[in-house]
């Protein structure tokens, strides 16, 4: 629990960036939140590189999983998209709940960002 809450306390501290002005190319969900995370030099939690994740996964099977997802939705549309839900997941997530989560996935370690900026 210590390790989530930590982790749920730096990212209320770690700003999201108030300018962008770059249109990022991309062709899936997980992609994009690379190419955020390397733009912007900060990490995403947990909850929303998860829900990246998922979101990829919806495509499978689907008539337009092979055309790049920035076809289909607006770079700028889709990035605000992502700042907003890390938005909502750093102020409303307990970090019990994220303990809780990382507890029933063993690979979540996977799903947590190394990124690390000084604040």
């Amino acid at each position: 629990m210590k390790t989530a809450e930590l982790c749920q306390e730096y990212m209320k501290e770690v700003p999201i960036p108030p300018q962008r002005g770059s249109i990022i190319p991309f062709t899936s969900w997980m992609g994009l939140g690379r190419s955020i995370k390397q733009l912007y030099g900060q990490p995403l939690p947990y909850l929303t590189n998860i829900l990246l994740k998922q979101w990829d996964q919806l495509r499978f099977g689907s008539e337009d999983e092979d055309t790049p997802l920035d076809i289909i939705v607006h770079p700028c549309k889709a990035e605000a998209t992502i700042w907003l839900l890390e938005e909502a997941h750093r102020c409303t997530t307990s970090s019990h709940h994220i303990a809780k989560l990382w507890q029933s996935d063993p690979m979540h370690d996977a799903f947590v960002d190394p990124i690390f900026p000084e604040l």
